[in-house]
């Protein structure tokens, strides 16, 4: 091969590679562009009204502190006092303060009025954060009636739903729980809105907690259709004739931990004198077998060592904080409200029940639903 022949394969073999290295270069440049992007659009932004609860802000940033460490797509933005919450961060990394100057007590007498005359307080800063596409969802273990007003009136309702139910899931005994509502958001209802809690609870157990087919209950003082007051009786033939909700019938309420239905629909009243009563229920049962155990004597004390995996795993069973807070269902964006009285460990609960209702996008499909069934 002569020389200028060897020059021109070099420099064709030269061109190639270079080619080659463009091309590769490329890929990878669109590729990280890709992921950063993906990235970007699956960050979840929370609005922690930090500030909120018996043990704020303690508990509200421990309970984050435990979120971060398992959720890196999760960023942290929290409303309240500046000089209390930055010392109890140990990781800033995805935290953003917000400094707020007011508070909105537990124990305020109007929430409306409330949320209207402090404008700067850390659960009216939130909602507004949410109301204004800055985070994805709301988290408070504050006042509920003031959260409930934020929700309504601040992040607002979804156009086809008249009446957002308060819902949380409870313990059942085989340990997979049940959604009701409404919990106290609305004191008095109709049978309208009775059925709408139906398709709402519904909506919330098939996508967030994975139950493809769940069952309706509405709670009455007996099983029989015939049962109930005229509110009971128009609302079970609404949901009976609804076809998008397998709907049961009646159920009642000694039957409910038994697991008897997925979704109980009630109205606001009843349904927060139902769930007063499971907690006290639940939280009477422990204090007395502790009491037992305590007073019985040597034999119940090793009896209850033999048994301590078994009256932990009661303990879970019956502990409702561990399912996560009470959600208001048929707003714009998921607004959780946490017990009042939650702990780090009831604050993570929440979170991840949030991270849960953002990654499946419950509230943008049950915004797809009312359209596509108007």
């Amino acid at each position: 091969m002569t020389d200028s022949r060897k020059c021109h394969w070099f420099i064709l073999m030269y061109d190639s590679l270079l080619n080659v290295v463009k091309i590769t270069t490329s890929c990878f440049l669109l590729q990280s562009i890709a992921v950063v992007c993906y990235n970007m659009r699956m960050k979840k932004k929370l609005a922690i009204d930090a500030m909120g609860g018996d043990f704020a802000p303690k508990s509200v940033v421990e309970g984050c502190l435990l979120a971060q460490a398992k959720y890196t797509d999760i960023e942290f933005i929290l409303f309240g006092d500046e000089a209390q919450i930055k010392p109890l961060l140990t990781d800033t990394s995805r935290m953003t303060i917000v400094h707020t100057t007011e508070k909105i007590d537990s124990g305020e007498s109007d929430p409306v009025k409330a949320i209207r005359s402090k404008r700067k307080s850390s659960l009216v800063m939130a909602a507004n954060a949410v109301k204004n596409g800055e985070a994805d969802a709301l988290i408070s273990a504050g006042n509920t009636g003031a959260l409930l007003a934020s929700g309504i009136f601040i992040v607002g309702r979804i156009k086809q739903v008249d009446r957002p139910g308060l819902m949380s899931t409870l313990p059942t005994m085989d340990g997979k729980g049940f959604d009701m509502l409404d919990l106290g958001a609305n004191a008095e209802n109709t049978a309208r809105h009775l059925q709408h809690f139906g398709v709402l609870g519904s909506f919330y157990a098939q996508n967030v907690r994975g139950i493809e087919k769940p069952r309706v209950g509405l709670l009455n003082n007996g099983s029989e259709a015939s049962k109930g007051a005229p509110l009971q009786k128009e609302a079970y033939e609404l949901l009976a004739a609804d076809d998008t909700i397998h709907f049961i019938g009646n159920v009642e309420a000694r039957d409910l931990m038994a697991g008897v239905a997925d979704v109980v629909v009630t109205d606001g009243f009843t349904g927060n004198a139902v769930l007063k009563s499971i907690e006290g229920t639940a939280s009477s049962l422990m204090t007395l077998l502790k009491a037992s155990i305590t007073n019985g004597g040597m034999l119940s004390k090793i009896g209850a060592l033999f048994m301590k995996k078994s009256l932990y795993q009661l303990k879970d069973t019956l502990d409702y904080e561990k399912a996560g807070g009470a959600v208001l269902f048929g707003l714009k964006a998921p607004v959780i409200k946490s017990h009042g009285s939650s702990k780090a460990d009831a604050i993570f609960a929440t979170i991840k029940q949030t991270h849960k209702m953002l990654e499946t996008d419950v509230v943008g499909k049950l915004v797809q639903h009312y359209q596509e069934d108007k």
